[in-house]
């Protein structure tokens, strides 16, 4: 199975990789990891918004309400966040 056809585990907590900047743009943003040099486009500005919400939530899904996702749309933000964790993109934030 491919990684991002699973959705991440959405209650746990996760972050932006901290060599990724993020340019928002008006069809969502530009993510670029400056140690893979990859270039990932965010088509949705909601998914930026839950991305950019990561940092402060406890948990994706919680990013994911906070960005606009509504309960029936989890899990394609879920496969969303699993291709940008496939990628480096976005890291499981430590607990401790």
């Amino acid at each position: 199975m491919n990684p991002i056809d699973s959705p991440i585990d959405l209650d746990r907590a996760w972050d932006l990789h901290p060599q990724v900047s993020v340019r928002p743009e008006p069809f969502g943003a530009l993510l670029y990891h400056f140690g893979t040099r990859k270039l990932t486009f965010l088509k949705d500005p909601r998914l930026l918004a839950a991305v950019q919400a990561l940092a402060t939530e406890p948990t994706a899904r919680a990013a994911c309400s906070r960005g606009g996702a509504m309960e029936s749309e989890l899990p394609r933000f879920g496969r969303a966040l699993a291709a940008l964790a496939s990628s480096s993109m976005v890291v499981q934030r430590s607990t401790s």
